[in-house]
């Protein structure tokens, strides 16, 4: 149950009498209701408040629950007084800036109004129509997207036209009555629903009906309402926090596995797998070959690991080494728009945009064999894992499905055999933090080809990165599961 469906259950058996027992000795609604039509013809008489047309008497299908047999179902026009405020004139400099709040329907907030927005003239309330309700008085919103907001005035106060306004009579507690409208907004924005401008009318809230109890009970009742309310209100804080939690579970969780993934704590080490250091000079020897065939360039040597860039221990059958050294690595380039005949070709051509966190099989432009001869593009082979190097788009990975080209603000690697390309993603899927961070700092956020290929990775055999991301697979669709 959430803590709006809890306070409105609790609303609810207030108003049909369940929330606190019946009294014989406090006596009924019946008679009650007596005495405030006496006390109503007498404030006619005496010229406090209009006579209305009466309300016609309530029909069975009218009352939407049984209520106890001392409590009596009546109209809300029969228990106060109602009434609607306007707008003084704009035009007339005259009527503003004065010293009677006035509100409208932005400053009701569902408890006690001290305070508004606005204050109008003794002139305002002498020449148009608005009225000075007093302290106590009940407000409604009628009109717009605040239909059902209410609050108790603690000053006297003017309203606009979008507010109705109601003075009880004795006999009627306004809290009771402000419950009670608190309860009923559900019911009064479905009766203003179906225009083009939602909306009630001061007639539609005068003919509602309203369980009315004694007196003495209307006391009980908000006395208990408010007891209960401030547990409603800590259970909103747990169930909000709850939430929250439930919220990140799965995402804290995903990051927990890849955590555990690169640390080497996911799956057990196997010594029939040999270790990282042997499987690092095969890959060594291998980038040595294909510089000598000229298949890639040879790049400046990377610097040796310290200890004080190790932030996590690994096992032994690992090895720590640079991204740099287990794949080539290169950005993109842009050929020249000016030039028509590098664009609409048959190469795709990547922007960090269709970096999408998996694989990539299409791309959103295409350039030309011409650019890719003509310009510094790199056709990337399939399987090839891209990151994005700018904005906000930092961080974001793929693994190609299809031959690709990118511009300047993707760098791609090409794995050397011996790196699993799904371990590689799944390391820089969990190290997407770190290289937010390193591109902080400047205007255009950014991280370059140089950082990345410095970054340390943690190097397990090959069998054993492909149990680690066989297990990755089984769990990522179970922590989705949990969204």
């Amino acid at each position: 149950m959430t803590p709006q469906e809890l306070k409105n259950s609790i609303l609810q058996l207030a108003i049909q009498g369940k929330l606190v027992p019946q009294r014989a000795e406090e006596g009924n609604a019946e008679d009650l209701y007596k005495q405030i039509q006496a006390e109503k013809q007498k404030l006619i008489k005496e010229g406090k408040i209009k006579k209305e047309k009466p309300l016609p008497p309530i029909n069975d299908d009218e009352k939407p629950f049984e209520i106890p047999g001392n409590w009596k179902w009546v109209r809300l026009g029969e228990i106060g007084s109602w009434a609607s405020g306007a707008t003084p004139s704009r035009s007339n400099p005259d009527y503003y800036n004065g010293t009677i709040p006035w509100l409208k329907t932005g400053d009701l907030n569902d408890s006690y109004i001290t305070d508004t927005s606005e204050c109008i003239t003794e002139l305002a309330l002498f020449k148009t129509s608005v009225r000075l309700n007093p302290i106590g008085s009940v407000l409604i919103a009628m009109y717009g997207a605040t239909i059902g907001k209410i609050g108790i005035l603690k000053i006297d106060a003017t309203t606009n036209q979008a507010c109705c306004a109601c003075i009880p009579l004795d006999g009627i507690l306004n809290k009771y009555i402000f419950y009670f409208l608190l309860c009923y907004r559900q019911n009064f924005i479905k009766m203003g629903a179906g225009g083009a401008q939602p909306n009630i009318s001061k007639e539609k809230i005068i003919n509602t009906s309203f369980p009315l109890p004694p007196l003495a009970e209307q006391k009980r009742i908000v006395a208990k309402i408010e007891e209960l309310l401030p547990y409603v209100e800590r259970y909103e804080t747990a169930y909000n926090k709850l939430q929250q939690l439930n919220k990140r579970f799965p995402v804290d969780l995903q990051k927990s596995v890849l955590q555990l993934a690169i640390q080497g704590r996911l799956v057990p080490q196997r010594p029939e797998e040999g270790n990282a250091e042997g499987l690092y000079q095969q890959i060594q020897a291998e980038k040595q070959k294909l510089i000598k065939e000229g298949k890639i360039k040879k790049e400046k040597p990377l610097p040796p690991i310290t200890d004080d860039e190790k932030p996590f221990e690994i096992p032994a059958s690992w090895k720590w080494v640079r991204l740099g050294e287990i794949g080539s690595w290169a950005s993109g380039a842009t050929p020249s728009r000016s030039n028509p005949d590098y664009y609409n070709g048959t190469i795709p051509w990547l922007k960090t945009g269709d970096l999408n966190d998996s694989y990539i099989t299409d791309t959103s432009e295409y350039i030309t064999e011409l650019a890719l001869s003509k310009t510094s593009v790199r056709l990337n082979p399939i399987g090839s894992v891209l990151i994005a190097m700018y904005g906000a788009t930092i961080g974001k990975i793929a693994i190609l499905k299809t031959a690709a080209t990118t511009n300047q603000a993707c760098c791609a690697c090409i794995a050397y055999n011996g790196i699993y390309n799904k371990y590689l993603f799944y390391f820089l899927l969990a190290y997407r933090k770190n290289f937010i961070k390193m591109g902080a700092g400047g205007a255009q956020p950014n991280i370059s080809k140089e950082k990345i290929v410095n970054t340390i990775f943690p190097f397990p055999p090959l069998p054993e990165q492909k149990r680690i991301v066989a297990k990755i697979e089984e769990i990522i669709p179970l922590c989705n599961k949990l969204k």
